[in-house]
């Protein structure tokens, strides 16, 4: 198959995120089994998808997403897409049916011969229909069925998955919910509305949930806004959920910055950078000087962020962490702007009980409420749409508050610095008093002491001599 020349990989309409499977990224994979699976797709290397096959990657490179593609020795053929087709009702029943282990005379030998010979799975497929027994007597619901779990067990198709919020965070959710704290997609949009985020706002996140949160703030604000994510960890996190987005790396620098919880705090000191030494210096090495280089723009960029959380007047805060909740949004609610929204998630209800019946006290705080939101799938099919088996319990519960000033004309940025330098001063007049009283209490007897020493000396010296 050609390799499709596609020298610009960007959307006029979305430069965040290339359109076109790139070397480099990170591609999710739907396997016939439906089963998604991440790869890392890059040039000249083979991707290997188990039982399914292996490939070229090349094949992939330049190629749009959500093609369905069927491995043919090392190549790929893209397959056209399959439309849904009107099920025939009959008279048919499966009351009769027994599913004995010799209602399939094909054994397991011959089929593994037939796979190794090079057949295709859509003849293995026929020759075992033909060869069941009690096929005839399935109704037609029961042989799509039968056809559909055949085809997942050995045909040798694909489809690339987009890289949307949506199929990124089902695909964490199947496979690992406990990571992403048990927040589904339609949890996930919740989060997004209530928090009210669009392109050109302005946003702080705290993100337990591997990157997830940081990943959809991101795809909303496409391109165009801030966001300022809190961890704890001193380098920059690593949010395995970012790495299936394959967002352009120059865009998200800009418009997205980390701290920890020491650097997120106003009082504290930043190590001071390394001075630039001159790239002419004799005596230190290209590799030496990279270093330094590289320090100073950590620094500065560390600086800058600082001075842009301590600004505030964000739009949001949005949170999904273990620690102490109402700590936490003690700590970062001042730099959040009038009328800006306070998201919380968490896999448990009381924790954000507790927490709704401390905010309800706080008139800064605009009707706390707590929601929970159901899911549930449905197949739908001609003929066959009805709710799927199998359903999740729970996608986490949401508290959503709304911030308030009692005062229109107040900063809450400034009275914030303010109380904190107030604070500050009365504790050091307080030291200082301290200290006064102190220094009283210890001269106090020192002068006793000598005023009586000075009345022992005037009576000796009245007292006439023997």
């Amino acid at each position: 198959m050609d390799i499709s020349n596609c020298e610009d990989a960007t959307s006029a309409l979305n430069p965040f995120k290339a359109t076109t499977i790139q070397s480099g990224h990170t591609v999710l994979l739907r396997l016939p089994s439906g089963e998604t699976k991440g790869f890392k797709v890059e040039k000249d290397a083979t991707v290997s998808i188990g039982r399914v096959g292996s490939f070229r990657a090349n094949e992939l490179i330049g190629h749009p997403y959500g093609l369905t593609y069927e491995i043919r020795g090392k190549e790929l053929a893209v397959q056209s897409p399959r439309t849904l087709q009107e099920v025939e009702e009959t008279d048919a029943t499966n009351e009769l049916i027994n599913d004995g282990e010799f209602v399939q005379p094909l054994t397991l030998g011959e089929i593994e011969g037939l796979k190794k010979s090079g057949v295709h799975a859509s003849d293995i497929i026929k020759a075992q229909i033909e060869q069941h027994a009690n096929y005839s007597m399935k109704t037609e619901y029961s042989k799509e069925k039968y056809k559909q779990r055949k085809e997942a067990k050995y045909s040798k198709t694909f489809s690339t998955v987009e890289p949307t919020i949506y199929n990124v965070c089902d695909h964490w959710f199947k496979k690992d919910q406990n990571r992403i704290r048990d927040i589904r997609p339609d949890t996930l949009s919740q989060i997004l509305n209530l928090a009210n985020v669009r392109p050109g706002g302005r946003y702080i996140a705290v993100d337990e949930a591997s990157g997830l949160l940081v990943s959809a703030i991101l795809e909303r604000l496409g391109g165009e806004g801030r966001l300022i994510s809190i961890c704890d960890v001193d380098s920059p996190p690593a949010y395995p959920v970012m790495t299936l987005m394959n967002f352009r790396k120059d865009i998200v620098t800009d418009i997205h910055s980390s701290l920890n919880w020491a650097t997120a705090q106003e009082d504290y000191t930043p190590v001071a950078a390394v001075a630039q030494e001159s790239s002419s210096e004799v005596g230190k090495s290209e590799r030496h000087r990279i270093r330094l280089d590289k320090r100073k723009n950590a620094a500065d960029t560390l600086l800058n962020a600082r001075e842009e959380l301590f600004a505030g007047e964000y739009d949001a805060l949005l949170i999904t962490s273990d620690y102490d909740l109402l700590e936490i949004l003690q700590n970062l609610i001042v730099y959040v702007a009038g009328s800006g929204s306070i998201v919380i998630q968490s896999p448990f209800s009381q924790p954000l009980t507790e927490l709704q019946s401390k905010l309800r006290l706080d008139p800064s705080y605009l009707a706390p409420s707590i929601t929970e939101s159901w899911l549930r799938r449905y197949q739908v099919l001609p003929g066959r749409t009805h709710p799927t088996m199998n359903t999740s319990g729970s996608g986490g519960f949401l508290l959503h508050a709304i911030k308030v000033y009692d005062d229109p004309n107040a900063s809450k940025v400034s009275s914030h610095r303010q109380s904190k330098r107030r604070k500050k001063e009365a504790d050091e007049g307080y030291s200082s008093v301290s200290q006064t009283l102190e220094s009283h209490e210890t001269t106090e007897p020192e002068e006793e002491d000598a005023a009586v020493a000075d009345q022992v000396s005037l009576t000796n010296e009245m007292e006439p001599a023997g």
